[in-house]
């Protein structure tokens, strides 16, 4: 495709949305829970990508923009090759039309091109080999992600991605989290992580989770490429924990005869019920998954013993035993001795007190209203609104005595009542003395220096300022700034500097450098256009020449080190070119 056609293609169209400035959204993807997938470009760094955007039912819930953001920074500390990768995260603001602020969160990946695990395997049961090989790439990112601690908690296909040549890439690293971090309680949970058939008994529970979980997830994988099916089904996501936590998994072999004997030991294994009986971690889990290719069989009697082991009467009963006691040290309140019902005078005490409030109702309302207020009390106006002037005036004339107090409100203009001490309607002796508080205006506070400081001593100041609040930290790659620099300041979307008032109580969001920057892959690049764009992000280009391969007329980037992606701003990027002669040869 020529360079003209390209840049047409990737040149914005009237009318297209654009977030923050930098990313287009294109076509949809595909739709979560949560959020909705968009391909996407990078204005900025001229590159495809994928934008995930939280749905406009949650982007109003400061709750669910908190997950949504600890996603993105849970899956930003992630880069491994079987793991999506996440470029940026942030906010777009718009104004609603209402005089408010539209939070729109979303997060920047890279863009997968290839099928959904779930999609593959909706075609029916798959070899063995094919199988083991894309649970191995679960299981390789999961090993990852554990060492990093950080667990999934949402393993499914519907999570994982096989690209066009056969790489797999796990995605969605901290939904879980990010829920749990919340404290959700688990139906919360059920509905933003949606699929029962692949949780872990002590997720169907509600028990605390570890890395175990992910183990257990990535078995009812396994299980499901295998066989064509999860272990278990329902009409119900209940019904489906139920099955995890209290029924025994039958042996893929027994759903499929196209599944091989070998691996039903490490399916069951994966699959048991005690966190302590399952493969420790990860990586023993993907050295089972590879020995039992190449092993023999179980005899039924071994596989008999497993089973008895993994599922057995004694087992469940052991694990009934542990999820009581957890229940029991959990308890704070004190439990109600007695079964049954109160005694019988307590019922008749109940129904008498009962009898004589409808009969004090029935009385009032079938009698003429009495006047029972003494004849020198008299009700307290209304004068919010007014003047003070006036206020004191219509309190006057009602026989009372207006005292004036101020105080600062960000919703009634300076010199107009909030309110009065009594409150309009109450009943007070004439002569009583009432307050009418009377508005300030709103109370300000003055941004400190926060720009072009560093992030601890923006901090230091947002919190000894009276009236102001940390709100969000995005990190931001910015080739000419060194980590932890502030870089913008912004109060309800709008940015601010050293000396502007804002309204007391002001959120103080804060853009601060990651001290790296982004490499874009320049194999195929000219050398020159390579130091070009290099020195165009504040890098350092330095050349090396391959003398193992064949020079051509115009040098031509063949590697670079550090590899494309985040490198640290000023650093030093390698450039490979080819300096080896052309190969002689004879002709005949």
């Amino acid at each position: 495709m020529s360079d003209e056609r390209t840049q047409a293609l990737e040149a914005p169209v009237q009318n297209e949305r654009i977030l923050s400035g930098r990313y287009r959204v294109d076509s949809l993807i595909g739709r979560g829970g949560m959020a909705s997938v968009y391909r996407g470009y990078d204005l900025t760094l001229g590159r495809k990508v994928a934008v995930k955007i939280l749905r406009k039912d949650l982007a109003s819930d400061n709750t669910f923009r908190t997950r949504f953001r600890l996603e993105a920074q849970a899956a930003s500390r992630m880069s491994h090759p079987s793991i999506v990768r996440v470029y940026d995260a942030g906010e777009d603001l718009e104004d609603d039309g209402t005089g408010g602020t539209k939070h729109t969160p979303f997060i920047v990946m890279e863009l997968v091109h290839g099928r959904l695990l779930k999609d593959i395997v909706a075609d029916g049961a798959l070899p063995a080999d094919d199988a083991a090989r894309y649970v191995d790439g679960i299981l390789e990112a999961l090993e990852y992600s554990h060492r990093a601690g950080v667990i999934h908690r949402d393993i499914k296909p519907a999570n994982v991605m096989v690209t066009d040549d056969g790489q797999v890439k796990v995605m969605d690293f901290g939904i879980a989290r990010a829920v749990s971090d919340t404290s959700a309680t688990v139906a919360e949970t059920t509905t933003i992580l949606g699929t029962a058939a692949y949780f872990s008994p002590e997720q169907a529970k509600g028990d605390q989770v570890d890395a175990r979980a992910d183990i257990y997830s990535a078995g009812v994988v396994l299980y499901e490429l295998l066989t064509g099916r999860p272990p278990f089904r329902g009409d119900s996501p209940v019904s489906v924990a139920y099955q995890h936590v209290r029924e025994a998994p039958v042996p893929p072999t027994a759903i499929s005869a196209e599944a091989p004997a070998q691996l039903d030991p490490v399916v069951l294994r994966a699959l048991a019920k005690d966190p302590a009986q399952r493969f420790a971690d990860a990586a023993t889990f993907r050295e089972e998954l590879d020995a039992a290719l190449d092993g023999k069989t179980l005899s039924r009697r071994q596989m008999e013993a497993l089973t008895d082991d993994l599922y057995g009467e004694r087992q469940q009963k052991q694990n009934e035993t542990e999820h009581t006691l957890t229940q029991l040290s959990a308890e704070t309140g004190i439990a109600r001795t007695q079964s049954g019902p109160p005694v019988a005078w307590v019922w008749a005490a109940i129904a008498l007190l009962i009898a004589l409030v409808a009969a004090v109702g029935f009385w009032v309302v079938r009698t003429d209203p009495l006047d029972l207020r003494a004849a020198d009390t008299v009700d307290v106006v209304d004068v919010s609104q007014m003047n003070y002037a006036d206020a004191a005036a219509a309190l006057e004339d009602a026989d009372l005595v207006p005292t004036e107090r101020t105080e600062p409100s960000n919703t009634v203009d300076e010199g107009v009542v909030i309110r009065t001490d009594p409150a309009p309607g109450t009943s007070v002796s004439t002569g009583a003395t009432v307050d009418v508080i009377v508005s300030e205006g709103r109370l300000m506070s003055v941004l400190p220096e926060l720009v072009d400081g560093n992030e601890q001593s923006a901090r230091d100041a947002i919190a000894a300022t009276d009236g102001l609040h940390l709100g969000r930290v995005l990190p931001v790659n910015d080739p000419a700034s060194d980590e932890g620099t502030v870089l913008s300041a912004h109060v309800d979307g709008d940015a601010v500097s050293e000396g502007d008032e804002v309204l007391h109580g002001s959120m103080v969001d804060l853009t601060i450098a990651t001290g790296r920057v982004t490499t874009s892959n320049l194999a195929g690049f000219t050398l020159q256009a390579a130091i070009a764009e290099l020195e165009e992000l504040g890098l350092t280009p330095d050349t090396h020449e391959d003398a193992t391969c064949e020079a051509s007329e115009t040098p031509t980037v063949i590697a670079q080190s550090p590899a494309p992606g985040d490198v640290p701003v000023h650093s030093t990027v390698t450039l490979s070119t080819c300096s080896g002669e052309p190969e002689s040869g004879d002709d005949e």
